[in-house]
């Protein structure tokens, strides 16, 4: 990956499958946890922001390596909360997910919007790093920080 992939749809369950085979072959490989990571990313929206929100989708890779994933919407509201669902519950997986598979994950909230993106660490052996500028200062990081390992239940 050596240049951004940005994508600016409707979030429409059709439109899942085919941002996972965009980012698979951006990456040019499968890459399951990034596509977990988008396809959870793009429900979220559907479920709780409504089907065919404009959103904006972006996969970068981040100067220390890491392959960094954001999705952009225009809610302001950011109810991102964590469920432990039951064994029958059919929902409330999506964060969890995104959690245990991410290496960090957190949100911007801006007068336009929110984007929610989650950093994942891939193989040693891809291709060269490269920086992308982002409109956020890097001082907005609001999510978990796996490096130091601190999960809260």
């Amino acid at each position: 990956m050596t240049e951004p992939l940005v994508l600016e749809l409707l979030a429409l369950p059709k439109a899942v499958p085919e941002v996972r085979r965009a980012v698979r072959d951006h990456l040019g490989r499968p890459c399951p946890e990034v596509q977990l990571c988008v396809s959870e990313l793009l429900t979220n929206v559907i479920d709780h922001v409504g089907e065919a929100t404009p959103v904006t989708v972006r996969l970068f890779r981040t100067p220390d390596g890491r392959t960094r994933l954001e999705v952009t919407d225009p809610d302001p509201h950011a109810w991102l909360i964590a469920r432990h669902p039951g064994e029958d519950d059919e929902t409330g997986r999506g964060l969890v997910l995104l959690d245990a598979v991410a290496r960090r994950w957190g949100v911007w909230l801006t007068p336009g919007g929110k984007t929610v993106w989650c950093e994942v660490s891939l193989s040693p052996g891809d291709p060269e790093t490269f920086q992308v500028p982002h409109p956020f200062p890097p001082n907005h990081d609001c999510g978990a920080d796996r490096s130091e390992e601190t999960r809260t239940a």
